[in-house]
Order: structure tokens, then C-alpha cells, then sequence
């Protein structure tokens, strides 16, 4: 088995407001075998000296939709099987050239692209996938307009982000489907959508004896919900019903954040996305119902942070970019340490998001027993959020899974 040693590795991962002491560490094969100031390389290893720079677990994007090569989500269903995922692989390794080593996909990623990327197929990010988002009929997976009443298509797609499902018994139905198909986790649409056509953004998605039973069928799978959630009446019944991780947020309030964090939600703001909707959205032909819609959660962002981080609840980080703009994913980092200390924004990156992913001690470390999933930066990000960003440019080498796929 081949050895690796990285020499004077400053660590930074979220735990400390400062990089550690230069470390050893070794990496045999796809693991971190040692980590620590008296590791030492084994005979026969490579070793790499990373003085002078920062080593970080790879990064994490809890909420990214890999199959929204386009902007437009309806347009986006329409697209071949094979084009989709021809470009979702081109998107998919722009992602890992940003250090992002795994992403969880919260809608229309399919489990066939997990053993893709399993059998080496593809370069990308480690999947953590919902497989199909559920929707009720009108709801934020529904893309037909108001005047269009044929019946649903088009959800069996790689395209489409979703299907809809109307009743206790359908939606029971779509929640064992997409866990016999892979699912990682179920995602539900529990409010009104940005993206959407007929859903005001105070819409609540679902009744309660419906999300109940989604909730049911994922505890009977060993797994959670994660629901689409913007507005504070929307999240407190979602966690009241039992929903674990809360997407969004934008509108929550203080004692709602409270009951989530004493009930021990997770919840995964995506404040990137509306800047760059607002900014881009109705150039690249997002209706413009939808682009009005933007600004009821986009100028409500940052305040939810504060409130978030004052109630105790965690976050984990995400993104939830569409088509084009996937280019901004790293431009969160930044937006979110307006609010955070950068060593929280880190973390959330890391250690909050690898507990969302439910594989704390694999990623979103630097320690024994973790895959070797790693980036090395170039400069301090706890001084600096900004070196996290531009593509990857300050990130020379890049680590997944044992194998250098940047650099060395």
C-alpha cells in the first residue's frame, strides 16, 4: 500500500480560531493512518513539506443540486439523460478544482451517478444524495404554469430536480421509492419557492399528517427529512412535525431557531444563490415571477445568521446554485463571514456539514481513521475567507480519497 507524508502541515478545520502547530501527518491508501507533531514518515513514503501553508479537510456543500445544468429548472427537465449528465460532470469537477471533496445533493442527482463516481468513472465530489425532491401538486417542484393543467412529466428525468406526490399514501410511496433508489436522506418541499412559478414564497407545502408520514418512513429507513423552508410559520411546523435538516431559513425567527436547535435540527442556509439570482437569474431565463420573488429572502439572509447563531442552532453549508452561477459556490464562504467569525464558517464547511452528511470521523477532518480527503491553501482562510474562493486559485494541491487530483 503506497505512503504518503505531509511534513509541517499547519491544520485548519473550524475547531480553533488559529492553525495548529506544524503536524505530521500519514496517509496509507484512501485513509489518514496519523496526525500529530511527532507523526514521522514510514520507509518508502512520498513526502510532500507543507511549510508555509494551510492543510484543510476537503470541503463540504450540503445542499447543491448536480443535475441543474441550467438555470431554468423547467427548461432544465426537458434535457436528454446523456446531456445531462454529460454536463453535470463537467460541473461536478469544476466543484472539485474549488476543494468542494463532497457535496449533498438535495434533488435529482441519481444513485447511477453515485457508482459512476464510485467506479472512477468521473472526477467530482463524493455524493450524498435525496435522489428525487417530493412536491405537492402546485408546490416548488411543480413547474407547469397556471394555465397548463396536463398531468405531471417528466420526473423520471435526470433533469428534473423532483416529482410530485398528493396524499398520505403517495407520498409514503415516493419516500420508500427514493430510498430503494439510493436515497441517502428524503427531501420534501414544505414552502413556497423562488425558482416556482405558482407558489408564493408563504406557502406552506404538505399538510402536517403528510409530512408526519415522510417523516415515519425515513426513521423506518434509519435516515431523516430534509425539507425546502424560508418563512418562520413554514419551519417551526416542519420541526414540530419532525423534519431534521432545515434548508433555507431565511425568514426564521429567534424562538423557532430555538426549538430547532433543543430538538437537534440542523439547518443549511444558501445565501450565495439569491445575490446571484438577482444579479443574473432573468438573463438566463429564470421567469420573471420567479427573479420578483428573490428579494422577499434574499435581504433577510443575514439577519437569519444572527439569529441562527444566537438561538444555538448549527449550520452546515450550502450553496444551491443553478446552471451557470455554480461558479459563485465559493463566494458563501465570504458572504457568511460578514456575520460569523471565519473559524465558525469553516466549520461549517467541515465538521457541522459531515455530521449533516452523517459521516462525522470520515470527512471534514484531519484526523486517523478519515478518508484523505484534503486541500492544502495557500495562506491563512482564518485570516483571510477569501483565499477559499476564485476557482480554487489559491489552492495548489487537492486530495481526494488518497489521490492527489490537483497538484503534486
Amino acid at each position: 500500500m503506497s505512503s504518503i507524508f505531509l511534513a509541517n502541515a499547519r491544520i485548519v478545520d473550524g475547531s480553533a480560531p488559529e492553525p495548529t502547530a506544524p503536524q505530521g501527518v500519514v496517509i496509507e491508501g484512501n485513509r489518514i493512518r496519523e496526525v500529530g507533531p511527532g507523526a514521522r514518515a514510514p520507509a518508502g513514503a512520498t513526502t510532500i513539506d507543507l511549510s508555509g501553508k494551510v492543510l484543510m479537510p476537503g470541503l463540504i456543500d450540503c445542499h447543491v443540486h448536480v443535475v441543474a445544468v441550467e438555470a431554468s429548472l423547467a427548461r432544465n427537465a426537458l434535457l436528454p439523460d446523456a446531456l445531462v449528465m454529460a454536463r453535470s460532470m463537467k460541473l461536478m469537477g469544476e466543484m472539485l478544482m474549488r476543494g468542494f471533496t463532497t457535496v449533498r445533493d438535495v434533488g435529482g442527482a441519481a444513485h447511477a451517478q453515485v457508482v459512476a463516481w464510485q467506479e472512477g468513472l468521473y472526477r467530482g465530489p463524493r455524493l450524498v444524495i435525496s435522489g428525487k425532491g417530493l412536491s405537492q401538486s402546485g408546490g416548488h417542484c411543480d413547474f407547469r404554469g397556471p394555465f397548463d393543467d396536463t398531468p405531471p412529466r417528466f420526473s423520471t428525468r435526470l433533469g428534473s430536480l423532483g416529482r410530485l406526490c398528493d396524499g398520505v399514501a403517495e407520498i409514503r410511496k415516493a419516500a420508500r421509492e427514493e430510498i430503494k433508489g439510493g436515497a441517502r436522506f428524503v427531501k420534501i418541499m414544505a414552502n413556497g419557492g423562488v425558482a416556482s412559478p405558482t407558489d408564493p414564497i408563504h406557502f406552506l407545502g404538505f399538510s402536517r399528517e403528510e409530512i408526519l408520514a415522510v417523516v415515519e418512513e425515513a426513521r423506518n429507513a434509519g435516515t431523516y427529512v430534509a425539507a425546502h423552508l424560508y418563512t418562520d410559520e413554514a419551519i417551526r411546523r416542519a420541526v414540530e412535525c419532525g423534519v431534521h435538516s432545515l434548508e433555507h431559513c431565511n425568514l426564521i425567527e429567534e424562538p423557532t431557531a430555538r426549538l430547532a436547535a433543543e430538538r437537534g435540527c440542523i439547518a443549511c442556509p444558501t445565501l450565495v444563490t439569491y445575490d446571484a439570482l438577482s444579479k443574473e437569474g432573468e438573463a438566463l431565463g429564470i421567469g420573471a415571477e420567479s427573479v420578483a420573488k428573490v428579494d422577499d429572502v434574499r435581504l433577510a439572509g443575514m439577519d437569519s445568521l444572527r439569529k441562527m447563531k444566537a438561538a444555538g442552532l448549527p449550520m452546515a453549508f450550502g450553496t444551491d446554485l443553478l446552471g451557470p452561477m455554480h461558479r459563485h459556490q465559493s463566494e458563501e464562504f465570504v458572504i457568511r463571514g460578514r456575520v460569523l467569525p471565519a473559524q465558525e464558517v469553516i466549520a461549517t464547511a467541515t465538521s457541522v456539514a459531515a455530521k449533516l452528511c452523517r459521516m462525522e470521523g470520515q470527512i471534514g477532518a484531519v484526523a486517523p481513521g478519515a478518508f484523505a480527503d484534503l486541500i492544502v491553501v495557500e495562506g491563512d482562510p482564518l485570516r483571510d475567507l477569501s483565499l477559499l474562493t476564485h476557482q480554487g486559485r489559491h489552492i495548489p494541491l487537492i486530495m481526494q480519497d488518497g489521490a492527489w487530483v490537483k497538484g503534486a
